[in-house]
């Protein structure tokens, strides 16, 4: 797959931005490095002068933008979602540096589009969200002082997947077909009302089940015949 293939299929995913000169200044970092998809989850105000101020000449970024309600709706599509995040989440699958990450994405937008996702900027990305996306991603700030802004952010992590792109490395040897977020997301669905039927899941009494859960099956990044192949154990033991 050429440079402009791999990048086409990278979505920018900012949620709920409270300022929209970061959505501009996004929309510019992703121009420079060539990327084009950007999803806007609830953003407080979009569209904005201010945030085609910022662009700096990118306005055809923001006018393609989506506005969606929800990171689920963003994310319909995917085969692999990556989310950029300061804070450690116990219950989150292992963390990458954003240039081992940018590597992945490239990889993995062979199969389809894939998704680089961005928090709010004082809040970030709440747990749920996070839950949401198959890796957590950090960028190597200085300790003395980790203050990133967006706008920063963004920047970074579409240099680092323009040159995995242009250095994509050695191919896998074998490919398979990665499950989509909606194929994942159905199977979670699929699995809650199984175990909760079952009595082996009580939501009231079995908090930490969840984030495990999805952290377990997170870690395997599962594909699309195993996602059928679970989904048709759960249906047969349902049926039991």
């Amino acid at each position: 797959m050429n440079l402009d293939n791999a990048l086409g299929r990278v979505r920018v995913v900012l949620s709920r931005t409270s300022h929209p000169g970061n959505i501009g200044a996004a929309a510019r970092a992703m121009k420079t490095m060539g990327l084009s998809q950007l999803v806007l989850v609830a953003p407080h105000c979009f569209p904005d002068p201010v945030a085609t101020a910022r662009a700096a000449g990118a306005d055809d970024i923001l006018a393609s933008a989506r506005v969606v309600d929800t990171l689920a709706e963003a994310l319909e599509g995917t085969v692999f979602a990556a989310a950029l995040t300061a804070r450690r989440r116990e219950m989150a699958v292992p963390m990458k540096w954003a240039r081992e990450a940018a590597g992945e994405l490239v990889s993995l937008a062979g199969h389809g589009d894939v998704a680089l996702v961005f928090g709010n900027e004082t809040k970030g990305l709440s747990n749920e969200d996070v839950a949401l996306c198959h890796m957590p991603v950090k960028v190597p700030v200085s300790e003395s002082y980790s203050s990133l802004n967006l706008g920063a952010a963004v920047q970074v992590l579409c240099y680092e997947l323009r040159m995995a792109a242009l250095d994509p490395g050695v191919a896998p040897a074998v490919e398979f077909e990665p499950a989509t977020h909606e194929q994942i997301e159905g199977f979670y669905t699929h699995l809650d009302r199984a175990i909760t039927a079952s009595g082996f899941f009580n939501p009231e009494n079995s908090k930490r089940l969840w984030p495990r859960l999805r952290r377990l099956f997170g870690r395997i990044r599962l594909e699309k015949d195993e996602v059928n192949i679970l989904r048709g154990m759960l249906s047969a033991f349902e049926k039991k």
